[in-house]
C-alpha cells in the first residue's frame, strides 16, 4: 500500500465522484481509478460502489477512511512545518462551529485573518456540537467550538466563554421588562431548535432544573429561519447573544434577559490530544476565540 494510493482514496471518499477527485488532485481520471483498484486488489474488498449518484464508500471503505485520515493529517501537518521556510503561516486549517457562531462572528474573523495570512486555505463546517466533536475525533476537523455539553469528552478542551441567553420577540410583539423570569416562557408561544441542537439540550436541562414544561409549536434547527420567523410574528424563541446581535441592532427583533435562573451557555475549543494545531490553525482558533469574547465584553 502506497500513501499516494491513501490520498488518492481519502480524496476520492470525500469528493464522491471520480470527475471532482481527479480535479482535485490535478490527475486525469483513469490514473485515479487504476491506483485505486490496486488497492482494492492488495486489501482483497471494494472500497466503492458505483450508483446513480456517483461513488458509495462500501463498509470497508468506510472502515478504511476512519483510520487513515488521522494518519494523512498528521502527515500534512508535518509536511506543512517541516517546509515551512519563512515566518508567513500556510497550510490547510479545517475548523468547525455551531452555527450560531457562524452567524455571529464568522465572517468578521475570516476578514481579518484572509487578509494577513493570505497563503492559509481555510474550510470551515457549521453544524451541531455533537456532530462536529465526533469530526474533530476522526480527525475530519482540526479543531471546533461548540457548547460544553454535559458530559465528558475525551479531548482537549479549553474555555473561551460564557454567554448569555436571550428571550427574543418580533419587532411588533408588546413590551417587555427588560428581564424575564424564565418561568414566563411557560406561557409563551415558542420556537425552538430540536433536541438534537444543543441549544435545545442547555434550554432543557434549565427548565428540568426549575420544573417549567417547555412546549414550543414550532421546531427548527436553523438560526437564520427561526429569526426570520420571529421577526414576522408573535413567535417568540432563546438564542445566545452573538446569535441575535445584527438582528437586534437593525431593530428586527426585541431581545430581553431571562432571570431566575439566569440563562447562559458556555463555549469550548476542542481538538485532538494527540494531534496539536499547526501554527496556522491555532492562529486562526485565536482570533475566531478573540472575536467572540469581544461580543460579551
Amino acid at each position: 500500500m502506497e500513501f499516494r494510493q491513501v490520498q488518492y482514496f481519502v480524496c476520492l471518499y470525500e469528493e464522491g465522484s471520480v470527475t471532482r477527485a481527479a480535479r482535485r488532485l490535478n490527475i486525469v481520471q483513469p490514473a485515479l481509478s487504476m491506483q485505486i483498484a490496486k488497492l482494492e486488489e492488495e486489501i482483497g474488498k471494494p472500497l466503492f460502489v458505483r450508483n446513480p449518484k456517483g461513488m458509495e464508500p462500501t463498509t470497508e471503505g468506510r472502515r478504511m477512511y476512519r483510520l487513515f485520515l488521522p494518519v494523512l493529517g498528521d502527515y500534512m501537518r508535518a509536511r506543512e512545518q517541516v517546509m515551512q521556510t519563512t515566518t508567513e503561516l500556510s497550510g490547510q486549517v479545517r475548523i468547525g462551529m455551531i452555527e450560531s457562531l457562524a452567524q455571529g462572528v464568522l465572517v468578521d474573523a475570516l476578514l481579518e485573518f484572509s487578509e494577513q495570512h493570505p497563503k492559509v486555505e481555510l474550510s470551515l463546517t457549521d453544524g451541531f456540537s455533537g456532530t462536529l466533536t465526533d469530526a474533530v475525533s476522526v480527525g475530519q476537523l482540526d479543531a471546533a467550538i461548540i457548547n460544553k455539553p454535559r458530559r465528558s469528552l475525551a479531548l482537549m478542551s479549553e474555555s473561551i466563554a460564557e454567554e448569555d441567553l436571550l428571550l427574543v420577540t418580533g419587532p411588533t410583539f408588546a413590551p417587555l421588562p427588560e428581564s424575564v423570569p424564565f418561568q414566563h416562557l411557560a406561557d409563551m408561544k415558542l420556537v425552538l431548535p430540536s433536541r438534537r441542537h444543543g441549544l435545545r439540550g442547555i434550554l432543557e436541562s434549565f427548565a428540568e432544573a426549575e420544573d417549567v414544561l417547555l412546549q414550543p409549536s414550532v421546531e427548527l434547527d436553523s438560526i437564520s429561519a427561526i429569526l426570520h420567523l420571529v421577526g414576522r410574528s408573535d413567535f417568540g424563541t432563546v438564542l445566545p447573544r452573538v446569535a441575535v446581535r445584527g438582528p437586534l441592532q437593525r431593530g428586527q427583533v426585541q431581545g430581553y434577559l431571562l432571570e431566575a435562573p439566569r440563562l447562559s451557555r458556555q463555549l469550548i475549543c476542542v481538538s485532538h490530544p494527540r494531534r496539536p494545531l499547526s501554527p496556522a490553525a491555532s492562529a486562526f482558533v485565536s482570533t475566531l476565540i478573540r472575536h467572540i469574547r469581544a461580543i460579551g465584553a
